[in-house]
């Protein structure tokens, strides 16, 4: 049996019998790491070809290190240690480099993700009016936990901090879409929906993608239903529309060089 202080079999000098956890190290951080679940050469052949348009927006190479990682997660639907190496690869820098920017950036999934990633709010306001509630209820009915993906890889659950959308709480995010005012039965609704492969339309926003397809367009591709759905609601719109009836505006910016 392995000392519970081993790190990958290696036991420190001062490790003692105390009944502690064993420390298990990110793969992506061995030496062997990319061979866990190595991109195709398709796959990266896609890469380097979408990411030398990418590179090229940019006067310095590494600015393009954040759409290379959505490029990636496009073709296996994570950041995988694989990925990462390609990155750092294009962009002459270490692989510490790119894994710190994507383990701390939460879009970028650490493992696979399912075909539709759903966001359950349970911040402050999402949570009071019922997102707590939408989240457990989700949780039961997809028989998974928080960042779990059903068996059929259709549905990977998260719960959010805020989906910035507090005019329509409680809310729920499908790949970064917006779905309003959600209740317990409509999320079920809308998930079962997704398993069965009819994805409905967003309260707000463009029609439904797949996480992948998501992904390269925020990697900066061409988004062709940018102009489709609405982009704001009613609600969103009241402090605008009070602004109006009353003739109000804002205060007019002082010019620069004058006090």
């Amino acid at each position: 049996m392995s000392d519970p202080l081993s790190v990958n079999g290696a036991v420190p000098a001062q490790a003692s019998s105390v009944d502690l956890p064993t420390i298990t190290l990110d793969p992506r951080l061995g030496p062997n790491a990319a061979s866990t679940d190595p991109l195709s050469d398709d796959a990266k052949a896609r890469v380097r070809e979408l990411g030398a348009q990418v590179i090229a927006r940019y006067p310095r190479p590494r600015s393009a290190l954040m759409p290379l990682l959505y490029l990636v997660q496009a073709e296996q639907n994570y950041v995988s240690a694989d990925g990462i190496k390609l990155v750092a690869e294009m962009l002459g820098l270490t692989t510490a480099e790119v894994a710190a920017v994507a383990t701390f950036y939460t879009m970028y999934r650490r493992k696979k993700c399912g075909d539709y990633h759903v966001g359950v709010c349970t911040n402050t306001l999402c949570a009071v009016l019922g997102g707590d509630a939408i989240f457990a209820a989700l949780k039961d009915h997809l028989g998974v936990g928080n960042n779990g993906t059903t068996g059929d890889g259709k549905v990977t659950l998260e719960h959010i901090e805020c989906n910035a959308a507090c005019d329509y709480a409680p809310v729920v995010m499908v790949n970064w879409e917006f779905f309003d005012n959600q209740t317990v039965e409509s999320a079920k609704d809308l998930v079962d929906q997704l398993r069965a492969g009819s994805p409905p339309v967003p309260t707000r926003g463009a029609p439904l993608r797949t996480h992948a397809e998501t992904s390269r367009v925020l990697a900066g591709f061409l988004d062709t239903a940018v102009n489709e759905g609405p982009s704001a609601g009613p609600a969103s719109m009241v402090g605008v529309e009070l602004a109006k009836e009353r003739n109000e505006s804002a205060p007019a910016m002082k010019s620069e060089g004058k006090a």
